[in-house]
């Protein structure tokens, strides 16, 4: 059966872990149950931020929060019950390869929460290793197919292609270039060979693309065969807020992309504050907010702008 999910979608995503535990806090190592406190109340300040833009008009069918088990089972438990729509990660943190963060147990955690989406995020460059392009997908497929079989739950599949060094050398270590010119096509093709392996997200998780037309073949390849519902949102990337910002308006404008996951751009810079008592925590919730409410402003005007666009 064909899915998919295609209606208007604003991710805050803050599901981190190991950029959390080092970028954030600068912590190596097992952390000890203080650490882990303290990094499970940054998260609470984030979440607060997402609520504060809720109120403030984001429309609540339409937001949802990205937040893991390891340092926001409170805050997934809180979520459900103030009716936001909730995703989860799957995947270990931090590793290049694929892998389950909870091993042969992955489904019970799934149940235990009852996330409306389950991510992961894979690297998967289709003219890299091909025994681990193998893989990866393999638990890929198993992941899909118990998500979409047992108790169904939808899938959302964020993307990286990272370069190979000769894709590199073609754009002599230019990776702007390789963004540009090199990466919209290794998408494409990522897409049609997980599809071909029964791998079927409901959603894409996209890196910002600069060109409406590269947009348009992400759209093309994920809707493939019939997955007319498949939508794709663009993901952050941590990346500065005019980079952003461009990617938002360029992807509105195109249907089939129906919204973001922007999470650093968004908390990143008030947490510090707050972590180094610069800023107050309301301060700090404060500019989450009004980030992310800026962002879906964004990105529903460039739409409006565009007939068709988003669905």
């Amino acid at each position: 059966m064909m899915r998919g999910y295609d209606r208007p979608l604003y991710v805050l995503p803050f599901d981190h872990r190991g950029s959390f535990e080092t970028g954030m806090f600068g912590w190596n190592g097992a952390l000890t149950a203080e650490q882990t406190a303290q990094i499970a109340e940054a998260k609470r300040v984030i979440y607060d931020g997402f609520k504060a833009a809720a109120v403030a008009g984001v429309p609540k069918q339409n937001s949802a929060i990205l937040v893991d088990e390891q340092f926001g089972a409170a805050i997934l438990r809180d979520a459900k019950v103030d009716g936001f729509t909730i995703a989860c990660p799957v995947e270990k943190s931090g590793q290049d390869e694929f892998d389950f963060e909870y091993g042969e147990t992955f489904h019970s955690h799934i149940e235990a929460f009852e996330p409306t989406f389950c991510k992961v995020l894979v690297r998967y460059n289709p003219e890299g290793d091909q025994a681990l392009n193998r893989r990866q997908t393999n638990r890929l497929t198993r992941l899909s197919y118990y998500l979409h079989n047992s108790k169904p739950r939808l899938f959302m599949f964020e993307l990286l292609v990272p370069p190979e060094k000769a894709q590199l050398e073609k754009v002599k270590g230019d990776k702007k270039a390789y963004d540009l010119e090199i990466r919209p096509r290794l998408m494409v093709q990522t897409i049609e060979e997980l599809q071909d392996a029964h791998v079927e997200p409901d959603v894409w998780k996209i890196e910002g693309l600069d060109r409406r037309e590269d947009c348009e073949r992400v759209v093309a390849a994920a809707r493939y065969g019939g997955r007319d519902k498949v939508g794709c949102i663009v993901l952050g990337r941590g990346e500065n807020d005019k980079n952003v910002r461009e990617w938002l308006t360029t992807a509105a404008t195109v249907p089939g992309f129906i919204g973001f996951a922007v999470g650093r751009t968004d908390f990143w810079e008030p947490l510090v504050g707050w972590r180094e008592k610069k800023t107050t925590r309301e301060a700090a919730v404060d500019e989450v907010a009004r980030r992310y409410r800026e962002f879906v402003d964004i990105f529903e005007k460039a739409r409006a702008k565009s007939p068709g666009a988003g669905v």
